[in-house]
């Protein structure tokens, strides 16, 4: 019988971690220093005796995708890795688990980019592939693994052909570098600045640099920011003292996401005083906010969250929730599926040998009837419901309280109720 954590997908998957919605800044600032040393990480977790394992960190989160046994080993693992990465001690309080089908779901849900922070940000699906495939290179990804990562790569593939999902972050961050036009008007005139590496500051940074934008400078808690600046081929800059960096910006990505507000209305006042003829375009992306909304009302600062970002590029709320609603519907029907084909996976032995032995009886009761065919099939029925029709028995009489969904069985086996039917 299948263990629980399976829970009708055939794999017993387990999925430990911790994301943007549960982990305290300390413990996110520890994402970056596991995410720049995934194998070593990986490494570790090997010594756990995890079994098969895949680790997955981004800035916004890190998550152990697992086939071990032991949930509670898994865990203190996790939690270890995290705390000798600096992430604090309270740890165990912030991990959230998945187990069977909830698990084989979740994994389908990032690689989808349904659990992300913005919903349908595209970098989530590489950083999923780059889990697998390291998981795959140090030997740590066996069949269950395997299964469970196609099944995720199909799903999101199915999300992205057949819904419009991915087109709400690409959306977003278009909308923004309209807006930016539209403020500055050329944007190799104009220079950025981005607070933090969240995924989706990263991405608008990106789209700036692909419209035009002459300079960019990277500031934040270096762990965080210093592989992005790297991929961005950017400048970094210290995160205090900020106002001269707030100052020499045209534009200004928000994405630390701290929990406190960074951009206060007194800090871009003095920012404003020192560029007194050149507006502050401000796109806040984090969550919670590192901009608080009063900086609005000064004369020369343009505000805007991924709230109004959305409205800029879409039409209403609805698409929206229409094309996540539909997102989540292609997952069940995808997890369904899975589970359908390794039942079916699992069935097949068993059907083989059925047929095996149905093929032996018959032979022996030809050649003991000596070739006399009404003989050989009177032979062959009898043996063929003999050892059931005993075990049946048998069975009832020691499970009296299930001999009624036995029979249920018998019956839907040998499709007794759909002869009557027919009969009729």
């Amino acid at each position: 019988m299948p263990g629980a954590s399976e829970a009708g997908t055939g794999i017993a998957l387990l999925v430990l971690g911790t994301n943007h919605k549960t982990a305290p800044q300390q413990l996110r600032d520890s994402f970056a220093l596991v995410e720049a040393d995934l194998a070593a990480a990986l490494e570790e977790l090997r010594g756990a005796g995890l079994g098969e394992a895949a680790l997955i960190a981004t800035c916004d989160r890190v998550e152990l995708v697992t086939t071990a046994a032991d949930a509670a080993r898994a865990a203190a693992a996790l939690a270890d890795l995290l705390a000798r990465r600096g992430g604090g001690t309270n740890i165990a309080a912030a991990l959230y688990r998945h187990d069977g089908a909830a698990a084989l779901k979740h994994l389908f849900a990032v690689a989808s980019a349904l659990d992300s922070l913005v919903i349908g940000e595209p970098q989530v699906l590489g950083q999923v592939k780059a889990a697998h495939r390291l998981a795959a290179e140090l030997g740590l990804a066996g069949a269950g693994l395997e299964a469970a990562f196609a099944a995720a790569y199909a799903a999101a593939r199915r999300v992205r052909r057949e819904t419009r999902i991915a087109e709400r972050p690409v959306s977003i961050a278009a909308a923004a570098l309209q807006l930016a036009r539209d403020i500055h008007g050329d944007l190799a005139r104009c220079s950025a600045l981005l607070l933090g590496a969240g995924e989706m500051g990263e991405l608008m940074a990106e789209q700036f640099q692909r419209g035009g934008l002459a300079h960019l400078v990277v500031a934040g808690p270096p762990a965080r920011v210093e592989r992005a600046a790297q991929r961005l081929r950017a400048n970094l800059a210290p995160l205090e003292p900020l106002d001269q960096a707030l100052a020499a910006a045209d534009i200004v990505i928000a994405s630390l996401g701290s929990g406190r507000a960074v951009l206060t209305r007194p800090r871009l006042a003095a920012a404003l005083r020192r560029r007194p003829t050149r507006p502050i375009f401000v796109i806040d992306t984090a969550i919670p906010a590192d901009a608080e909304p009063s900086v609005n009302d000064l004369d020369g600062v343009f505000l805007y969250d991924l709230g109004d970002l959305e409205r800029a590029a879409l039409a209403g709320r609805a698409t929206r929730e229409a094309a996540s609603a539909e997102a989540w519907r292609i997952l069940d029907a995808e997890l369904a599926d899975f589970a359908a084909r390794r039942a079916a996976r699992r069935a097949v032995p068993a059907v083989v040998a059925l047929r095996g032995h149905v093929e032996a009886l018959r032979r022996e009761a030809l050649a003991e009837a000596g070739g006399d065919a009404e003989s050989a099939t009177r032979l062959l029925a009898n043996r063929l419901l003999h050892d059931p029709s005993e075990v049946l028995r048998a069975l009832t009489a020691a499970m009296p309280g299930e001999a009624e969904a036995m029979e249920r069985l018998l019956r839907r086996l040998f499709r007794l109720d759909d002869g009557e039917e027919r009969s009729e």
